[in-house]
């Protein structure tokens, strides 16, 4: 199979202001940076990306793809998220996970994950 997973693609009211604030969350650079196309990578060469492109409709819905992230220390990285200008964010969780979910600026939500089971 010849099939190279490129980008993620994420609309944004403000795909430039969403790319920026998720290039300081991962520490990523950015590849693309137009008003409609805002594209942040790893590194230049590394893929997939995340792409930010416009969108006039504002988020109505929890969305049904969404990130997870596995942190070496979860509640340290959940704290400077919300620094960062995350928020929690209820998804009908029960509260007994060993995750966290929170929305970016935006409103779409991702999850801070726990230690990986043994």
């Amino acid at each position: 199979m010849d099939l190279e997973w490129e980008q993620l693609v994420v609309d944004a009211a403000d795909p430039v202001a969403l790319g920026r604030w998720w290039a300081g969350a991962l520490g990523w650079v950015v590849v693309e940076d137009t008003p409609e196309e805002y594209e942040i990578r790893a590194a230049p060469d590394r893929l997939p990306g995340l792409l930010f492109t416009p969108v006039t409709e504002a988020k109505t819905a929890k969305n049904r793809l969404h990130l997870d992230f596995r942190p070496a220390d979860r509640d340290a990285e959940v704290a400077r998220l919300l620094a960062l200008g995350a928020r929690h964010a209820d998804v009908g969780q029960t509260g007994d996970e060993p995750w966290v979910v929170l929305a970016d600026p935006e409103g779409n939500e991702f999850c801070v994950l726990g230690p990986r089971r043994v």
